[in-house]
């Protein structure tokens, strides 16, 4: 615990550092992000690549944890590698998304050979048969939340500190969650890119100097799915496949009300709008910085309570989730959260 705790030091004053140096580089190559429409709420080019700082952070800092990584680490390393790469160049040339979901869909797979996958979930309804094996579902499933999440958090980087403050509270939870299901190498791995984020997140934050990008939002999107799979999903405990859908919960209900938004309204799945949740708290009055923080609040008590369902019995913590689901969702129909807003 005494190397973790000095990793959990050095970590951010390495990407305190290197942010800066990033910062100049995107500027160099002219990675900026212009706002040309209406969408974007910030009013002056502001770099990009913000995403590489984390990365290398992040890197650095399993690097440190000790002389060898396991197979699941090389599967995580790997994966962001390519995810972060894919990113580079998106925020360069802006890619087209069917490459960009190869390169997610090339990313997942590298996990899968590398045994980072679902294999099972809790059975919510049998006190015989507490695990169902997925079998040959295993594949399709674990690619689906990893390239789902990813996707997640890139769509939700719509405002300064956003998607980073979002992902270092998972990361929080995602922690704390692992320690107590005795899951010390996913515990280690939240904690450096916990502290990957913090070192980042003084200069990405209301008003940001640096924008993480694609190369940011995506990466933590893949770290963050693959992380959970290893921390909660692959845990012994009661309850774990609900766990990590209310912890990024703000992203993913965010992105799937965005698409049932747009279907409703006859646009295309991939078409932005002015409907994600920042907006509509902008909309009634709040600032950039109080709307994130609005945010931040929201995604802490959704990772409160899976803490709590952990803890629970299988039925119990399946009528809990549910029970949060059915609330955001009534929420988001009062608030015409499907209605299509230009």
């Amino acid at each position: 615990m005494n190397k973790l705790s000095m990793m959990t030091l050095v970590i951010p004053i390495i990407s305190f550092i290197v942010t800066p140096i990033v910062q100049r580089i995107a500027i160099k190559i002219n990675a900026i992000d212009v706002p040309k429409d209406n969408r974007r709420i910030h009013k002056k080019p502001v770099p990009l690549l913000g995403g590489l700082a984390i990365y290398i952070s992040f890197i650095i800092g399993v690097i440190l944890k000790n002389g060898h990584m396991t197979s699941s680490e090389v599967g995580i390393v790997l994966g962001a590698t390519i995810i972060t790469f894919g990113g580079f160049i998106d925020d360069l040339r802006d890619i087209k998304p069917v490459l960009k979901l190869f390169i997610q869909l090339f990313a997942a797979t590298i996990l899968i050979i590398y045994g980072v996958r679902i294999g099972k979930v809790t059975n919510p309804v049998s006190s015989t048969s507490f695990f169902i094996d997925l079998g040959r579902l295993s594949v399709p499933l674990t690619i689906f939340w990893v390239v789902g999440v990813t996707n997640a958090f890139n769509l939700i980087d719509g405002l300064d500190g956003l998607s980073a403050g979002i992902a270092l509270i998972a990361s929080v939870t995602l922690f704390i969650i692992s320690i107590l299901n005795g899951r010390v190498e996913a515990a280690i791995l939240t904690s450096i890119l916990s502290s990957a984020l913090i070192g980042f997140l003084p200069y990405n934050f209301y008003p940001a100097t640096i924008f993480m990008g694609d190369t940011g939002s995506q990466l933590l999107g893949f770290l963050l799915a693959a992380i959970s799979i290893e921390g909660t999903i692959k845990s012994a405990t009661a309850f774990a496949l609900g766990v990590p859908i209310l912890i990024f919960g703000v992203p993913i209900y965010d992105t799937l009300f965005a698409i049932i938004r747009r279907k409703i309204n006859g646009k295309p799945i991939m078409q932005a709008d002015k409907g994600h949740l920042h907006h509509r708290l902008l909309d009634i009055g709040l600032t950039q910085k109080q709307t994130v923080i609005v945010m931040y609040l929201i995604s802490a008590i959704l990772g409160g309570i899976s803490i709590i369902a952990m803890q629970m019995s299988t039925q119990r913590s399946y009528f809990l989730v549910t029970i949060v689901i059915l609330i955001i969702s009534f929420v988001a129909w009062k608030n015409n959260f499907f209605q299509h807003k230009e």
